[in-house]
C-alpha cells in the first residue's frame, strides 16, 4: 500500500488522523474518454478515438472497481480490441506488482514491475494514489482514464462500431439514466464505498456511523429487489454491475476483515438471489476469482489483518437456483 508524491514512490497507509478516524477515497485523476471519433467526453480531453488494439486495461482480479471492467468488457464482447494485464493480488510496499514469471500477473506492453512505474510514464510528476483500473492508449503512451466509473461507459458505447462488438447491449440506456444515476449514488457512497468507510476506519464511530449507512442501503436494496428482478428495468443495467462487484465480495470478505457483520449477504434472500442470478449471466463467471479476492485483502491489508492469514471459508454457491426469473 502506497502513494506516488511528485513521482517518488512511498510506501504509506491513509492518513484517518487528519479526518477524525474517518476513510475518505481520493478521487481518479485521469479522466479523458475514448470516444467513437476522437472528440472529448464528460471531462477530461479529446483525441482518443474508439480503435481496435489502441487501448490496454491494467486490472485486479481482486479489486471491485477494476472488476465492473472486466464484466463489461466480456459482455460487449471486446477482447479482441482491447487487451489486458492483471496484477498480482498481493499488494504489499511496492503497490500492485506485476510477477514477471508469472504468466498470470505481467505487464504485457512493457515488462513493468510495478503499476506506479506505468503512472510515471504517463506522468512523470504524478502524486496520488496508483488504482486500478487503468485504461492506457498505446498510441499516445498515456492514461486514458483511471475511474472505473467512466471506463465502464466507454465500453458501454464507444466501440459499438468494431467488428465482433455486441452493440445491442446498452447497460446506460437513456430512458433509465436518471434512475441509475441515483441508485448509483446512494449505493456508491453507502454499499461500495461504505464497505471501505466500515473496515478501514480507525475511530469507533466513523466505524460505526459507515456500519449502519450500509445496512440501511442493504435493507433498501433487499426491499427493491422484492418486487423486480434488477434494480433499474427489465434487464442488468451498469447499477446492478456496480453493486454485484461488492456483493459477490461481501460474504468472503467484508463481513469478517471489514467488520460489516450483521448479516451476510447469503441472509439476505433477495439480495443472495439477485447475486446468483448475475454470476450466472454467461461470461460474469470467468471474471470472478474467490481466491484471489481472498488473498489480496487479508494479505495486503497488514493494518487491518496484521497476522496476514487468509480464511479458509466460507463456503460459496453461486451456481445454486436463484428463482429470480418468476421476477421477468
Amino acid at each position: 500500500m502506497g502513494l506516488l508524491v511528485d513521482g517518488q514512490w512511498h510506501d504509506q497507509w491513509y492518513d484517518t488522523e487528519s479526518t477524525g478516524g474517518k476513510f475518505q477515497r481520493e478521487s481518479a485523476q485521469f479522466r479523458n474518454w475514448v470516444t467513437k471519433t476522437g472528440d472529448a467526453g464528460p471531462t477530461g480531453e479529446g483525441g482518443f478515438e474508439a480503435r481496435s488494439g489502441r487501448y490496454h486495461l491494467y486490472v485486479s482480479l481482486a479489486c471491485p472497481w477494476a472488476h465492473r471492467t472486466l464484466i463489461l468488457r466480456r459482455l460487449k464482447r471486446l477482447e479482441d480490441h482491447v487487451s489486458v494485464s492483471v496484477v498480482h493480488p498481493d499488494m504489499l510496499e511496492q503497490g500492485w506488482e506485476f510477477r514477471p514469471g508469472d504468466a498470470e500477473h505481467q505487464d504485457h506492453l512493457y515488462g513493468l514491475e510495478c503499476l506506479h512505474q506505468l503512472y510515471t510514464r504517463a506522468a512523470p510528476d504524478y502524486t496520488g494514489r496508483v488504482t486500478v483500473p487503468v485504461l492506457w492508449d498505446r498510441e499516445r503512451q498515456t492514461i486514458v482514464s483511471n475511474e472505473s466509473a467512466d471506463i465502464l461507459r466507454m465500453f458501454n458505447g464507444a466501440f459499438n462500431g468494431l467488428p465482433g462488438v455486441n452493440a445491442g447491449l446498452d447497460v446506460y440506456p437513456e430512458t433509465l439514466r436518471a434512475e441509475i444515476d441515483a441508485v448509483n449514488e446512494r449505493v456508491y457512497h453507502t454499499v461500495n464505498n461504505g464497505v471501505y468507510k466500515a473496515g478501514f476506519a480507525t475511530a469507533q464511530d466513523k466505524y460505526e456511523t459507515a456500519y449502519h449507512e450500509l445496512f440501511a442501503s442493504l435493507d433498501w436494496l433487499e426491499a427493491r429487489l422484492a418486487t423486480r428482478r434488477y434494480l433499474v428495468g427489465n434487464t442488468p443495467t451498469e447499477a446492478d454491475w456496480r453493486l454485484f462487484t461488492t456483493l459477490v465480495r461481501f460474504d468472503a470478505v467484508y463481513f469478517s476483515h471489514f467488520k460489516c457483520n450483521r448479516q451476510r449477504i447469503a441472509d439476505f434472500p433477495n439480495l443472495s438471489g439477485y447475486l446468483r442470478d448475475l454470476y450466472q449471466t454467461p461470461g460474469v463467471a470467468g471474471t470472478v476469482s474467490i481466491d484471489q479476492i481472498k488473498r489480496h485483502y487479508y494479505v495486503s491489508q497488514r493494518t487491518v489483518n496484521p497476522t496476514q492469514i487468509v480464511p479458509v471459508g466460507p463456503e460459496l454457491d453461486f451456481e445454486a437456483p436463484h428463482g429470480r426469473e418468476r421476477l421477468g
